[in-house]
């Protein structure tokens, strides 16, 4: 009986062995497939020429570093008009999104189902038609070729995302514990405060993360609602990468993704450092 006890335990550790290095192989490859096109892209930043099919480039340039920092369009402005559009975007998203997460999940409105229903419509309309349509009536609202209309383009295509999340979450936390700080005495605004938003946080910050990314890549609205006035990142990247002048847009691809990664540290870190503290 031992003896087939220990022969089960050692083919179990050797599964165990065998199931660890293929996890170990899947792991090195998916980071290599990811890590291989940011490699190149990067080296494409200063290249001057690249002819195929050599394996490294013949020549290297800084023209693309010096129009980044001192082009027509700054870098410095270009992203920070890109970093508060999406902040404002994201702020926003996200308070709309948990006033509808409590209304359809925790005080179970009439007609929640529609007010769901609503939430989806910028994922059902195709965005070319959302676009043109919506540029119509900023124009007569008098905010096209604005940052507020934009805020508004971009708040209306993160919405869905945003309330998918707090649905989500605020139907799994409930509002029990929240009732229970109402009996002892805490005021609802207190309430919700101090014992729903920790739990909803990992939630929220979740939704503002989607809400910010969604905003930062917007092209095609940014376009119709800006006029092209309203400059962000992924606006001034598009035409670079369509004209063929991979270069510039490497360069320009690198500092979208850096800067969008970025901003996903810090959630990380702060969702981090709350789940710390709560435990």
């Amino acid at each position: 009986m031992r003896d087939r006890l220990s022969a089960y335990q050692m083919k179990r550790r050797a599964g165990n062995r065998a199931g660890s290095r293929t996890m170990r192989i899947v792991l090195a490859l998916t980071v290599f497939v990811i890590l291989l096109p940011v490699i190149v892209t990067m080296i494409w930043t200063v290249t001057g020429r690249w002819p195929w099919p050599s394996m490294l480039p013949q020549s290297y340039t800084m023209r693309t570093l010096q129009e980044l920092f001192s082009g027509s369009s700054p870098l410095y402005e270009i992203l920070w008009g890109s970093v508060i559009i999406a902040t404002v975007v994201a702020i926003l998203g996200t308070l709309i999104a948990l006033m509808t997460a409590r209304a359809t999940e925790i005080y179970r409105i009439r007609g929640r189902r529609l007010v769901s229903w609503a939430a989806m419509l910028p994922l059902i309309v195709p965005g070319t038609v959302f676009a043109m349509g919506i540029q119509v009536i900023l124009i007569r609202m008098g905010l096209g070729d604005t940052v507020t209309g934009v805020i508004l383009v971009h708040l209306v295509a993160a919405l869905p995302y945003c309330v998918f999340i707090m649905t989500d979450i605020t139907a799994a936390v409930g509002n029990s514990l929240e009732e229970q700080a109402q009996l002892l005495g805490a005021g609802p605004g207190r309430a919700f405060f101090d014992v729903s938003v920790p739990q909803l946080m990992p939630g929220i910050l979740s939704s503002a993360s989607m809400a910010y990314i969604i905003s930062y890549s917007q092209y095609f609205t940014t376009l119709l609602a800006g006029g092209g006035k309203v400059k962000t990142l992924a606006l001034v990247m598009v035409p670079y990468i369509q004209s063929g002048d991979r270069a510039l847009s490497s360069v320009y691809a690198v500092t979208f993704v850096g800067s969008a990664l970025l901003v996903f540290f810090i959630f990380e870190a702060l969702i981090h450092r709350i789940m710390r503290t709560e435990s």
